[in-house]
């Protein structure tokens, strides 16, 4: 059972991250460990040569993070990347973006996890891989 609901996670997405609540990203599933969320397409978020640009999945790879963590800690606000690299692994389209993560390791003061995009119409090839760690604050 996840420690937030979807609906308390975007509400702090949306709050904490204007950015994200700018660009529409919504987190459309969450359970204990894992998280799914959504990037629409928009023409703001393409780069020269008319691709996805690589800040925007770099974001809505962070922003999944941010769900998984909280998804086993609650809502922790303070809990915020340390390491993050990302693999872009074949040109997106024009396409809606799903982002997968799950929880790899989750300690008393790390959390590393993963992330796997996808374009929403081909959920098979991936079309970047990220990694990152989290820093859990310590609890007062």
């Amino acid at each position: 059972m996840p420690k937030v609901t979807i609906e308390e996670f975007n509400k702090i997405m949306h709050v904490g991250l204007p950015a994200a609540k700018d660009a529409g990203t919504i987190c459309t599933e969450i359970g204990d460990g894992v998280a799914t969320l959504r990037l629409p397409y928009d023409p703001t978020h393409l780069r020269p040569g008319g691709t996805i640009s690589g800040p925007a999945m770099m974001a809505l790879s962070d922003a999944t993070m941010y769900a998984v963590v909280l998804s086993q800690i609650g809502p922790v606000e303070l809990a915020v990347t340390t390491n993050f690299n990302i693999n872009f692994l074949r040109k997106p389209p024009q396409a809606d973006i799903l982002a997968e993560g799950r929880m790899i390791k989750l300690g008393k003061r790390l959390a590393v996890m993963e992330v796997t995009l996808f374009t929403a119409d081909d959920e098979h090839d991936p079309i970047a891989h990220a990694t990152g760690t989290y820093s859990i604050p310590p609890r007062n």
